[in-house]
């Protein structure tokens, strides 16, 4: 890759600190494999150096700026708000090239991390009959269904390459099913052990609301064996992952599209004058 360029990583913060320490980690760690870039980061919420200051930094060195999203789904955030801020950062810096990738996604890469998730909890349920072994994919839950439809199709993927007979999904807010329906519904099928594997990539706040919650309906629950598998974390296919992302962004001649550019609900959004902001409350999670 060109050696003038400038990889700006956006994570979505997180209340709990170890979260955004982990990302700031990550990102050390990425300046290893990528020593002929500048990668820097910054936060959409819950952290010091927010979007805009993010890309102003990122800017001062007048050369293409290149936006990874370090986000798992496509929603709120994504569709909209990063968008938002990256026009305004280009009316602010006109002779600087800001060039927005693709977020994660749910694809092959992320597919084997939870495979790797899923036989890690296995053997710490003393690797029972797949069979009577419920999963559970447990995701942040968004408004936007084509996010909530991210997280099904992964769950697809997990069931048709495992021997599961039960492979769900649930989330923490906002939409249903919800952790303790899904685990009611299985345990009524006769599962016998029930993983529970979170579809978030860093630590924070909801994974440790989820070690609780998953203590609780254990208790509830006294005939079945749990087992909380690892979220997604910063394994090497993320890495592979981000790089492929830049690639795509960078190799293609045609100007470059934001993910939500010409998406209907941005424009009725721009229209009504409905921008995205943090005067919110997050307490149930509404964007991803």
């Amino acid at each position: 890759m060109n050696t003038i360029q400038t990889i700006l990583l956006v994570g979505h913060g997180s209340r709990e600190a170890s979260g955004n320490s982990e990302v700031e980690y990550f990102v050390k760690h990425w300046r290893n494999h990528l020593p002929q870039l500048r990668v820097e980061v910054c936060f959409i919420e819950f952290a010091d150096v927010l979007l805009d200051e993010g890309l102003d930094n990122a800017a001062k060195h007048g050369l293409p700026v290149i936006i990874v999203p370090l986000i798992l789904n496509a929603a709120g955030h994504v569709k909209m708000e990063l968008p938002e801020h990256i026009e305004k950062a280009r009316q602010r810096h006109p002779k600087v090239d800001f060039i927005f990738c693709k977020h994660l996604g749910a694809n092959e890469e992320i597919l084997v991390i939870l495979k790797r998730n899923l036989k890690k909890s296995m053997a710490k349920l003393d690797v029972p009959d797949p069979r009577t072994t419920g999963v559970v994919i447990l995701g942040r839950g968004s408004s936007d269904r084509v996010a909530n439809g991210e997280i099904a199709k992964i769950a697809r993927w997990l069931f048709e390459e495992g021997g599961h007979d039960l492979v769900d999904i649930a989330f923490t807010g906002i939409t249903h099913p919800r952790l303790e329906t899904v685990v009611q519904r299985q345990a009524k099928l006769g599962m016998k052990q029930i993983i529970v594997l979170p579809y978030y990539l860093f630590t924070g706040t909801l994974m440790n609301r989820i070690g609780r919650q998953l203590d609780r309906i254990q208790k509830q629950y006294q005939q079945v064996f749990f087992a909380l598998g690892d979220y997604i974390g910063f394994e090497n296919e993320v890495y592979a992952l981000l790089e492929k992302r830049i690639k795509e962004a960078t190799n293609e001649n045609d100007t470059q599209m934001m993910e939500c550019d010409g998406c209907k609900y941005r424009e009725i959004a721009a229209e009504h004058g409905h921008g995205h902001s943090h005067t919110h409350d997050h307490s149930g999670e509404k964007c991803t």
